[in-house]
């Protein structure tokens, strides 16, 4: 309808992207402040070293790397029509050759790359909100929260931090302060991407990662802000899946070594680079970059302990040291899962905006249209219950908070986790689970001394746990036949 409505109007093309959107994958941009470890985290969630990262600052302009028939690049420059450039790639990361563009002239660079990864999530990567560069700052926070009314372009963020600064939390307030931005607790998770730094390197750093998100999990403050809190240790696990047969040569080298001189060398950092060793120097220079003092002491434990006898075995073991298929899972769970509410979502407002900067003949159906969907939607109204819940809007005294944000997909939209169930609860569980909730949330939609807000919440949550009943009832019967 709204095609045919803005056809041929200056509005037409915006209709059109948002149906473009609609119709590809999920759009997930990776954000944090300068040298969080974004372009390290995107390139280890791809499998494969796209963007360039070193000790300087890379991310000049926002790039969208998603899934292609060829290899491609594709400069969007701020005025005039997209161009492809050529590219190259000798030393892992993918190197553009701008041509007669400068930085600044670039909106977006889009890398078209034939991938299983980014299949299901194309992945976009941004410049540093707290960079010192002129005009990078201003690039990220416009593309994440547009300052005149457009749509923000992605349909969920990962937030990296190496803590949270208050810095951190200031742009996350900000970025859900803005009704186009569409963030919500939902669609936001926040990563703390060089974990393993938190614990100096040390062999239990990523155990003392784990206790600090989790001490962020319990902050209301953040509560509020994203989905969820998970540690990862971006740098390894970038390594890991781009593990080359020559560093495992080399770590078994190392490990070939007196002990007491190993253990001398992986004291520190500068040991580790500049301690004369029969390894060369620049070999272990290399491998510090590419793994950290973490990684490189990891792994050298996996082989001198014989967890790890081939290069394939110590990527799997740093890969899962590096809590990198923790983020994936958690990716699948909340965003995935949950792709055609988040994109459909995101469309909804960003038409909703389009009929309200472009009125024009045809329009007040469109409009009303969206209103139908956006007030009709069941699972729009989990959505809102759920951000109201997380951000104090709607309050509910305890354990009902905790119940109803389970019921209402806050742990992942899969029945046994609304349910709190484990993986693989059989039907009869299931059931039994979703009947008990079922009858205490309808004595709470019909508790005539509840004040009106628990009453609607509650009838919310009644209207979820029917949806369970019948789709578990669905499977029972599909399983039978």
């Amino acid at each position: 309808m709204a095609q045919t409505v803005y056809s041929g109007t200056p509005a037409e093309r915006g209709v059109s992207e948002i149906h473009t959107r609609l119709e590809g994958p999920l759009r997930v941009a990776v954000s944090g402040k300068i040298k969080a470890g974004k372009s390290t985290l995107l390139n280890a969630l791809v499998g494969d070293e796209l963007a360039p990262t070193d000790a300087s600052e890379c991310t000049r302009f926002v790039w969208w790397f998603h899934d292609g028939l060829t290899y491609r690049a594709v400069v969007h420059p701020r005025h005039g029509d997209p161009v492809a450039v050529p590219f190259s790639r000798d030393a892992g990361a993918i190197q553009v050759d701008l041509g007669r563009f400068e930085p600044s002239d670039v909106e977006r660079l889009e890398i078209e790359w034939p991938s299983k990864a980014l299949r299901t999530m194309t992945l976009i990567d941004t410049p540093g909100i707290a960079s010192a560069t002129p005009g990078l700052a201003e690039a990220a926070r416009d593309f994440l929260a547009p300052e005149d009314e457009r749509p923000a372009p992605a349909d969920a963020v990962l937030y990296l931090m190496r803590h949270v600064h208050s810095a951190d939390v200031r742009f996350l307030e900000a970025f859900h302060d803005d009704e186009y931005a569409h963030a919500s607790p939902l669609n936001t998770i926040a990563v703390l991407s060089r974990a393993d730094e938190l614990g100096v390197a040390r062999p239990d750093a990523m155990e003392s990662a784990e206790r600090v998100a989790d001490r962020y999990r319990q902050d209301h403050k953040l509560r509020r802000l994203c989905q969820a809190v998970v540690p990862v240790a971006g740098l390894l696990a970038q390594a890991a899946v781009t593990l080359r047969e020559q560093e495992y040569r080399l770590v078994c080298q190392l490990v070939e070594l007196p002990a007491a001189e190993l253990d001398e060398l992986l004291l520190s950092v500068g040991r580790f680079s500049l301690r004369p060793s029969s390894v060369a120097s620049s070999q272990r220079a290399a491998l510090l970059r590419r793994f950290g003092l973490y990684g490189v002491r990891l792994a050298c434990a996996l082989v001198r302990d014989g967890s790890a006898t081939t290069a394939s075995q110590l990527s799997a073991a740093l890969l899962r040291a590096s809590r990198l298929e923790e983020l994936r899972d958690l990716l699948a769970s909340q965003f995935a899962a949950r792709r055609d509410l988040l994109k459909g979502r995101a469309a909804l407002l960003a038409l909703d905006a389009v009929v309200q900067r472009h009125p024009v003949r045809g329009s007040e159906a469109v409009d009303a249209a969206v209103e139908r969907i956006q007030s009709g939607a069941h699972e729009l109204a989990e959505v809102r219950l759920l951000n109201a819940l997380r951000t104090g809007a709607v309050v509910l005294r305890e354990p009902d908070a905790a119940e109803a944000e389970r019921l209402l997909g806050g742990d992942g939209a899969e029945p046994h986790r609304r349910l709190g169930l484990p993986p693989g609860a059989d039907g009869r569980s299931m059931s039994a689970a979703v009947s008990e909730a079922l009858a205490r949330w309808q004595r709470r939609a019909e508790n005539p001394l509840a004040p009106a807000a628990s009453v609607n919440a509650a009838r919310v949550v009644v209207r979820t746990c029917e949806g369970l009943v019948s789709e578990l009832g669905a499977v029972r019967t599909e399983r039978s036949r």
